[in-house]
């Protein structure tokens, strides 16, 4: 009989980069399902909720040490979704659970939540006020993280939703958060926030999860200056990492001939982008797409892709999944496309630019980032 410890031991990260150093399974998952064992144990499978399971430890470990079907389960990132999927299905236990939307379909009856704690404060915020708008009365939430991410306000942000909020032993240097009785919810939800950028004259939306949420990203703002020299005769575009769809609405907005696809593998980032296109009045052009890299795009099928990628993989500090992004670029654009990339400079992104989608030049270049220009070869 599989044991939970057997499948941890087994478990992989796919489709997510996978190194040496990066992990499916941490000592804080062990120890929210620790912490959690009785409330798991005296509730059924159904009124059972995972949010932020990083690659499905937290929803497979419950279904097999007591099990029970019918777990809801909510990832923000894509690639821990199929992640979850792939685990599930090598072990024959796909119908344990059922991937959903964070809202009350997630967390309508909900007695027990399992969270893997959040980075940002604000998806941390989101997350908890949806929780206590539409769980159980008697719900009870486990959520943990490691104790170099875990900071005394998010005990506060918890603490606007719950009215009780303490603080489990530590152990393996990860700690859970438990948070019991709901405050009464009476206003609208609090997300997606939004801002009117003046610099832009554009008003941003942004979910929790997003990176930067409502800001300009300072990256992205260097990238902003030289989109204007980016492929004249473009038709199509891809803001590759879309976060709030900043580069994707400047494109749609200062060329009324484009079409442009959003995509990123955050369901938070997508539904963001698209709020922010449909406040600027493109939204008729700018389509959200959750997607691995722009995996589920034809071969050479864009004239132009524009990226600020991310320099981390979850926590840990990893350039797999900008070098992922690059070679989904030179797969997706057409031969002559272009593909204009800022990044940090000390990462030195231009020669894997120019291994996965062509001639590579920098154009741009502040003391703290570059940005190049790549063109397809034809």
């Amino acid at each position: 009989m599989l044991s939970a410890e057997n499948l941890f031991t087994l478990m992989r990260r796919f489709p997510d980069v996978e190194a040496p150093n990066l992990f499916a399974v941490d000592a804080a998952d062990r120890l929210i399902l620790d912490e959690a064992a009785d409330a798991l144990g005296s509730v059924p499978g159904d009124s059972i909720v995972v949010i932020g399971d990083h690659y499905g430890a937290l929803t497979l470990g419950t279904a097999v040490q007591y099990e029970v079907t019918g777990i809801r389960v909510h990832q923000d990132p894509l690639t821990g979704e199929r992640a979850l999927a792939n685990n599930a299905s090598t072990f024959e236990l796909s119908d344990c659970y059922r991937s959903c939307g964070l809202g009350e379909e997630l967390l309508a009856g909900a007695r027990v939540v399992l969270l893997q704690l959040p980075r940002s404060l604000d998806e941390l915020d989101e997350i908890a006020d949806a929780i206590a708008r539409y769980a159980d009365p008697g719900v009870v939430v486990f959520a943990g993280g490691r104790d170099k991410h875990i900071t005394p306000t998010m005990n506060e942000v918890l603490a606007r939703s719950f009215v009780n909020v303490r603080a489990s032993r530590g152990r393996q240097k990860s700690r859970v958060l438990i948070a019991d009785t709901p405050r009464e919810i009476s206003t609208a939800a609090r997300f997606p926030n939004s801002e009117h950028l003046d610099e832009l004259d554009l008003d941003v939306f942004a979910h929790g999860a997003v990176f930067a949420g409502t800001k300009l990203d300072i990256g992205t703002r260097y990238l902003l200056e030289f989109l204007p020299r980016a492929l004249p005769d473009a038709r199509t575009a891809v803001d590759l990492g879309c976060g709030t769809g900043i580069l994707a609405v400047a494109l749609a907005s200062w060329r009324p001939e484009i079409e442009v696809v959003a995509t990123d593998q955050s369901a938070a980032a997508v539904a963001s982008a698209e709020a922010t296109a449909r406040a600027a009045g493109v939204g008729d052009r700018v389509r959200g797409l959750r997607d691995d890299a722009m995996a589920s795009l034809p071969d050479a099928s864009v004239d132009l892709i524009v990226c600020n990628p991310p320099f981390h993989v979850g926590a840990a500090v990893h350039t797999g999944a900008a070098t992922k992004m690059f070679a989904e670029a030179g797969r997706v654009l057409r031969p002559g496309g272009e593909m204009w990339t800022v990044f940090n400079s000390h990462l030195e992104y231009k020669s894997g630019l120019a291994r996965a989608v062509g001639r590579t030049e920098v154009v741009g270049r502040n003391p703290k980032f570059s940005v190049t220009r790549s063109v397809r070869a034809q």
